[in-house]
């Protein structure tokens, strides 16, 4: 990715770090920060140096110093198990976050969702800093069922075009200079009956 960012010259500086050793940023740098399906990966030993329960102390006690306070940091991750859920939030409580785990759709196998919300201390006076609510039902108001919606688009498609719609693509083939466009009649676009 970073051979992309400088083949394509964008903006700013790029460094490429291993997250299991920390973080190189001044203490609160950032206001909040977001992580997509990386997390995760700090739980894997892949060399023999890597310990994982010390990798991400590491990185949530740099990520924690980063933060300014009273920010958020989300992270979506997806965790082998419950024992992996355990060791995410242990080192990131033992930093010095508070928060939790958020799970969408907890009963789903498809859409199950898992968010760790952290909280980087807070700020006197502010705003009481809560863990969101988690996505229950897949029909809840502000969820759109693609699948319905879908179904619905071909249904409408089914009812019939009606007489208008017919009147109106036979005067655009008369237009556009197309032979054999049936003349209209009384019976234009008329229902039939059902034969057997």
């Amino acid at each position: 990715m970073l051979a992309v960012a400088r083949e394509r010259e964008v903006e700013g500086d790029l460094f490429l770090q291993d997250l299991g050793q920390g973080l190189g940023f001044r203490a609160g740098s950032f206001d909040g920060a977001i992580s997509v399906s990386v997390i995760q990966w700090l739980c894997n030993a892949d060399e023999s140096s890597h310990v994982p329960q010390r990798r991400l102390l590491r990185f949530f006690s740099t990520l924690y110093t980063a933060l300014a306070r009273g920010s958020k940091a989300v992270f979506q991750f997806y965790p082998e198990g419950p024992k992996q859920i355990e060791m995410i939030l242990a080192a990131s409580m033992r930093a010095g976050f508070t928060g939790g785990l958020v799970v969408d759709y907890p009963n789903s196998t498809k859409a199950k969702k898992y968010f760790l919300v952290l909280f980087a201390g807070s700020v006197a006076g502010g705003p009481k800093q809560e863990l969101p609510k988690a996505l229950e039902d897949e029909n809840a108001a502000g969820v759109v069922d693609y699948a319905k919606k879908r179904n619905s688009r071909t249904k409408k498609g089914k009812q019939g075009k009606g007489k208008d719609w017919v009147l109106h693509k036979k005067q655009l083939n008369r237009m556009r200079g197309k032979a054999n466009v049936p003349v209209d009649t009384k019976y234009t676009a008329r229902k039939r009956k059902a034969r057997f």
